[in-house]
């Protein structure tokens, strides 16, 4: 039997339950291989001060875990100390395990690095980290025995993200279809997300990489273009009035996602109970093509939820025009949003064959593992 250890950030993001799901995703997914796991965290005062919020943050994170049946699989690191499987217990755990999967490069102990035999960096922002380390201004891949990304198109032809060097192993979000049953449809269109997210645009190679806010511009006019209503569960800051103004006129209803999608459970009802997907990527997805398609539109197609997308390149890896449909402009949006709704039942079955047939969490971890090993 593996162990795998998964290190990132879930703990300081309380109340996020499609994020929640992004890391449930790989650590479900390898013990429905038979693997054990052991999910590690950490925080402090640099990063969350206030005692009272720093409460909410571990009691978010034990809910968490406990909801999804690992109240024993994990380790918050947390000055010094462990919440969960204590610190000692879980060094010498990764000591014994087959790898470290670390998101985003997250983990920061050195004594905990040190101690994993194989240290792989799992890249799920593809493009911002690469251009970041490109223009010297970060290199967060500087350590590690293996490098992923769900960026499948790197290194291939008109993919503009770089691979700065490195030997890229590229893999998909996993999914496990079990745990998104398909139930009653609703009557709307949604997604959830951030209108600009943590990350500023980047300027590289003469160009600028933008944001979600960038492409959901160019398509606000779209709710009266299409007959179903068009919800987006949206993070977006006072500070962005005009635009929210904007979309409230141009007819699009506005939900909040701590509201719908507050913890795994709401999150995952938010999205059963959604007609289907209309995914709108950030711009540095859509400009670099760099074949990211997010573990949300995963979650989308196995429950029976076709996705109409903003395509990144990942029309070039799957199959679409089924379940998946990927568009480029408004004009696009429109008719993918009615090509559903004209034979909505085929575009469910599809959309939930190809999950099972490419996302599949057994498929994927298991393929992952093997092109990581050492």
């Amino acid at each position: 039997m593996t162990r795998v250890a998964v290190g990132g950030a879930l703990a300081q993001r309380p109340g996020y339950g499609g994020h929640a799901w992004a890391l449930l995703n790989y650590l479900l997914g390898f013990r429905a291989l038979g693997h054990e796991v052991l999910f590690l965290d950490r925080i402090g005062a640099e990063t969350v001060p206030a005692a009272a919020d720093r409460e909410r943050c571990v009691a978010w994170l034990e809910a968490v875990m406990e909801g999804a049946g690992l109240a024993d699989s994990y380790s918050l690191f947390a000055e010094g100390e462990a919440i969960g499987v204590p610190r000692r217990e879980a060094i010498e755990w990764v000591a014994d395990a087959d790898l470290l999967l670390d998101v985003m490069g997250f983990t920061d102990d050195e004594e905990l690095l040190a101690a994993s035999p194989r240290n792989v960096f799992l890249d799920i922002d593809p493009g911002f980290g690469q251009m970041w380390c490109e223009l010297g201004l970060h290199d967060p891949y500087a350590g590690y025995d293996a490098h992923v990304t769900v960026g499948e198109r790197i290194g291939e032809p008109g993919c503009l993200v770089p691979t700065c060097g490195i030997d890229w192993v590229t893999s998909p979000h996993p999914i496990l279809p079990e745990q998104w049953p398909v139930a009653e449809p609703g009557a709307r269109f949604t997604s959830v997300g951030s209108w600009r997210g943590p990350y500023d645009p980047v300027e590289f190679a003469g160009r600028r990489f933008g944001l979600r806010a960038h492409e959901l511009r160019k398509l606000v006019a779209l709710p009266a273009l299409v007959g179903p209503e068009l919800e987006l569960a949206l993070e977006i800051d006072a500070a962005d009035a005009a635009d929210l103004q904007a979309l409230e006129e141009n007819g699009w209803l506005l939900a909040d996602p701590a509201a719908v999608a507050a913890d795994p459970e709401s999150y995952r009802r938010y999205v059963q109970g959604s007609r289907g997907e209309l995914m709108v990527a950030k711009e540095m997805y859509v400009e670099a093509r760099g074949g990211w398609l997010g573990e949300r539109s995963l979650a989308y197609l196995a429950s029976g939820r076709p996705v109409v997308a903003l395509d990144t390149g990942f029309s070039e890896r799957y199959p679409t025009g089924e379940g998946l449909i990927a568009f480029d402009d408004l004009e696009g949006a429109r008719a993918g949003i009615e090509a559903v709704q004209g034979d909505w039942e085929r575009h469910s079955r599809a959309a939930r064959e190809l999950a099972a047939e490419h996302f599949d969490a057994r498929k994927v971890l298991a393929r992952l593992l093997e092109e990581v090993a050492a």
